[in-house]
């Protein structure tokens, strides 16, 4: 009924002849559409008449037609603001300024589209008014979008996580904070609680009470205002009746607030309710034209309004129509308006819309619009391709007293900072955390301490934290018989964090689980993201699919996977020192021992006379210095190179052999022994046997997930009775669980120890909601109790039982066998054959000069094998120095044979006998021994 009521009163206004139109040549008709009422109105009207006068007073604008510009009061009313549209678009109007609403945008665009009337407004900055939708409608100031990064930006920096969103419940209001949403969660913010008040000006304060009254029971102390004046002041007014303009709170308010202090003496008593507010303000940059302009602002306005950067707009967007129309005439436009075909048969009816006509060089001048290329007072006027203005940007203001400070720009070229963004323009931009900054703020309640952003209020709901209702385990976390109040490690570690902040936290502890068995620790966690806990408290093991769904603290305890096999103590026999090495081991060392003598022997046997004498003798200093060798204790010196040398190598095989053996013999006399073939995480996987675990642990799906471990050999245990019994008759060769859970659990069975390493590395840690600045909070107050040694007497308190004595919780080595040594003893072979070998080419060598007649050709005798090898035998038995005699003497005698026959036999005879003699010599000066 009320839009067939609207759609009469708009005929009224409308009926006329289905006729076409020519205006009159000689002016050119602009429309404007404001609430004159409003400070952005009143300045309005007054930039824009003052551009009307300088354009009409410089013919050249218009090529001597005057521009004409009707103003239409809407009076906050939309319905008047369409009726005013539409009596423009009746009187061949080229052009409209306005509306000034977002509301009145979204249906004048309609009749834009349709009559091809460009719309230019700089006050309707609604994001959502796209110019797919809406291509006749042009925004000349930057858009919703753009303030809304800008405030996200300040919360990002000033590191808030969650904020409070306060607005008028219209189209500008409803699309702006929907814009202010997506950029919080560009930057992992949010908007915690919406506040709805009604649009201007139909608010009251008690309805605008009741919502405040809402948001002060709320935890986030970062507010948001964005809403038009009026209702703007009436809401500071309110919070601050409220005490919601204290400290603890932080304000920022859209550009409506700078365009009152811009244009208004603010009294004191609402200069009151504003302190410490930051807003916003559309930059424009210093020129010399806008000093002019500020310089006729007085006697333009009379003194009755200030000039803000809305007026600027305003009188920018006169001149901006007026260029896009000087083009069309330039080209040879002709201002002509035509029928709409669209209408032809609604003229013969009560509504007669044929009186609406077409403006037809409407799309040449939007298009003039769009390409504009000037200068005006608001800076550089143009368009992006996506029709945003060019170089969007504003003033951050803070309201101290009085005054109001700049606490810097904001651009989206570069995002925050103190420097004009005229200067940062002509660099690179840079948009890194480091280089955004503001000036120091002064926040409500005129204090320079950043408000934390957020409180539990004293008259708000308790903060709900889950705890794990545990049946095992219980100096973890515990119920206090049968009552609400639990106790333990975990819950002490909390409530000596919490008693670290510096705001009070109101909670309460409820128990989760049924009391039977120890609960699920990751639908515990899932709780937090149902929304029925706030935080988890416990031994909660900070796992990969749990970080999913909450945010964890600072670990408060390190925590891994490891692995608990039963053990057993040895009755060992007399004969427990031959534990440490293999039979195999044993008999290659023994073997080693004798060959390392012998060759020893061989070496030294011709030249060292402790390596000589009777058989008996000599097998007796074979064997005493073979195992002699063991304790360093050889009384033998050996002489030649090759003995020294392999004796050498064969001590430090002894030396590495003694250390194992004593090593080895040590653990085995100490340590109890495995009674499983677990070993560690490998052998544990690779085998078939049944593994326990924890109920409610990680432990479970990690080994089916991570390890591929079949469900079926997992047995779930719910007490350290169920472990040492699973245990000690069979029923699981090893049970899995967390380090705290089995040092505990070894503090009382002694008969059970830890394989291998940790195979996972966490640690147990206070979940709360994602993004909830309660985790940053307590994650310090966890790394204070560290520092200051409180943490480690929380956990001596609870978790640190008396231990096993001197039971090691570690195991048997094996034994150790041939595999860890056969290098050394290859290397040490290897010397003795190098050595004997190089020794028996020597002796060959020394046998065939000592006793060239065995190998003489023309020997009489001739001599058998067995002969040559008896005598080589002997000469290597025999002492050298009797060697050396024996061959003086003979050659003493064939000298004397030789000079008794003939001359040359005597002369070829003393010449082959003094090459030998000069051949021994020198082996004998060159060889050491």
């Amino acid at each position: 009924m009320g839009w067939g009521w609207l759609l009469h009163m708009i005929s009224l206004l409308v009926i006329g002849a289905f006729c076409e139109e020519v205006p009159k040549t000689d002016t050119v008709n602009i429309g404007a559409i404001f609430t004159f009422k409003s400070i952005n109105g009143q300045v309005s009207k007054i930039a824009m008449n003052a551009a009307m006068e300088d354009i009409n007073s410089d013919p050249s604008v218009l090529g001597g037609k005057k521009l004409s510009i009707s103003m239409h009061d809407s009076n906050f009313s939309g319905f008047l603001g369409i009726v005013g549209a539409l009596q423009y678009m009746e009187t061949d109007t080229v052009a409209i300024i306005g509306p000034q609403t977002s509301g009145m945008a979204h249906v004048l665009s309609h009749l834009a589209n349709e009559l091809h009337v460009p719309l230019v407004s700089f006050t309707a900055l609604d994001p959502t008014l796209s110019p797919l939708q809406y291509p006749y409608f042009v925004q000349t100031a930057p858009n919703d979008l753009f303030q809304m990064t800008a405030i996200a930006e300040m919360i990002s920096y000033f590191g808030y996580r969650e904020v409070t969103a306060i607005f008028t419940d219209d189209d500008g209001g409803r699309n702006g904070i929907t814009a202010l949403g997506d950029k919080l969660a560009e930057r992992r913010c949010k908007i915690s609680y919406k506040a709805v008040l009604p649009p201007d000006p139909l608010g009251t304060r008690d309805q605008i009470k009741n919502e405040l009254l809402k948001v002060r029971l709320m935890e986030s102390r970062v507010l948001v205002l964005h809403t038009l004046t009026p209702t703007g002041l009436l809401v500071f007014n309110v919070a601050q009746s409220l005490g919601m303009m204290d400290s603890g709170y932080a304000w920022i308010a859209t550009t409506w607030l700078s365009s009152v202090l811009d244009s208004t003496q603010i009294p004191s008593n609402v200069s009151k309710t504003i302190q410490g507010v930051l807003t916003l303000r559309p930059h424009t940059p210093d020129s010399e034209r806008k000093r002019v302009f500020l310089s006729r602002w007085n006697r333009l306005s009379n003194g009755t309004v200030g000039l803000n950067a809305y007026g600027l707009y305003a009188y920018d967007a006169v001149w901006l129509i007026a260029h896009a129309v000087k083009i069309f005439l330039n080209d040879g436009g002709v201002i002509s308006f035509s029928n709409d075909s669209n209408l032809s048969g609604l003229g013969g009816r009560t509504l007669n819309l044929g009186a609406l006509s077409i403006f037809n060089g409407g799309k040449r001048v939007l298009s003039n619009i769009l390409q504009t290329n000037m200068t005006g007072l608001t800076g550089p006027i143009g368009f992006n391709p996506d029709r945003s203005p060019l170089h969007p940007s504003y003033d951050i203001l803070n309201v101290v007293g009085t005054e109001v400070r700049q606490l810097g720009y904001w651009t989206n070229y570069s995002g925050l900072s103190v420097v004009p963004p005229e200067m940062l323009y002509t660099k690179l931009p840079n948009r890194s955390s480091s280089n955004q900054q503001l000036y120091k703020v002064v926040w409500p309640g005129k204090t320079t301490v950043q408000p934390r952003g957020w409180v539990f209020p004293n008259n708000g709901r308790r903060l709900r934290i889950g705890v794990p209702n545990r049946v095992s385990y219980k100096d973890v976390v515990s119920q206090v018989n049968d009552t609400d109040t639990v106790q333990g490690y975990c819950i002490e570690v909390f409530q000596a964090a919490i008693k670290l902040l510096s705001y009070p936290v109101p909670y309460k502890f409820i128990l989760y689980g049924d009391g039977h068995q120890n609960p699920s620790y990751t639908d515990l966690v899932t709780m937090i993201t149902s929304n029925v806990f706030d935080a988890a408290v416990g031994d909660i093991a900070i796992v990969t699919n749990r970080t999913k769904m909450a945010d964890f603290t600072q670990p408060y305890i390190e925590s891994g996977l490891v692995i608990v096999v039963p053990t057993k103590k040895l009755n060992y026999s007399a004969w427990a020192f031959l534990r440490p090495f293999t039979p195999l081991m044993w008999g290659v060392t023994a073997a080693f021992f004798l060959i390392v003598g012998v060759v020893v022997w061989i070496l030294e046997h011709r030249i060292n006379d402790e390596f000589r004498g009777p058989p008996k003798k000599q097998f007796i200093t074979i064997l005493w210095f073979s195992f002699s060798t063991m304790f360093f204790a050889h009384r033998e010196n050996t002489v030649s190179t090759l003995g020294r040398l392999v004796l050498i190598i064969w001590l430090f095989v002894v030396l590495i052999i003694n250390s194992s053996y004593t090593a080895s013999l040590t653990s085995i006399l100490t340590v109890q022994q495995l009674a499983s073939p677990i070993k560690g995480i490998e052998s544990l996987v690779s085998s078939n046997q049944k593994i326990g675990f924890q109920v409610g642990s990680f432990a479970e799906n990690y080994m089916i997930e991570e390890l591929n471990i079949a469900k079926s050999r997992l047995l779930a245990l719910g007490s350290p009775e169920e472990y040492a019994m699973a245990l000690e008759n069979g029923t699981v060769a090893a049970v899995v669980d967390e380090r705290p859970y089995v040092d505990l659990f070894r503090a009382t069975n002694c008969k059970f120890s830890i394989v291998g390493q940790e195979f996972t590395k966490s640690g147990w840690g206070f979940a709360f909601a994602r993004d909830s600045p309660l985790a940053v909070d307590m994650s310090t107050a966890i790394l204070s109790l560290s520092e200051n040694g409180d943490l480690q007497k929380i956990h001596d308190k609870w978790l640190k039982k008396k231990s096993c004595g001197s039971q090691s919780s570690q195991v048997e080595s094996d034994q150790l066998s041939l595999n860890s040594f056969w290098g050394l003893f290859l290397v040490c072979g290897i010397a003795c054959f190098l050595a004997l070998l190089l020794y028996f080419c020597l002796m060959c060598r020394k046998f065939s000069r000592y006793f060239p007649e065995l190998y003489g050709t023309n020997s009489s005798h001739g001599s058998s094998r067995s002969t040559r090898v008896q005598t080589f035998l002997s000469f290597v038995d025999e002492k050298e120095e009797v060697s050396k005699r024996r061959m003086k003497r003979k050659r003493t005698e064939i000298t004397s044979i030789n000079n008794s026959g003939r001359e040359v036999e005597s002369v070829n005879g003393s010449t082959r006998t003094g090459i030998n003699i000069s051949e021994e010599r020198d082996y004998r000066d060159t060889w050491p021994h």
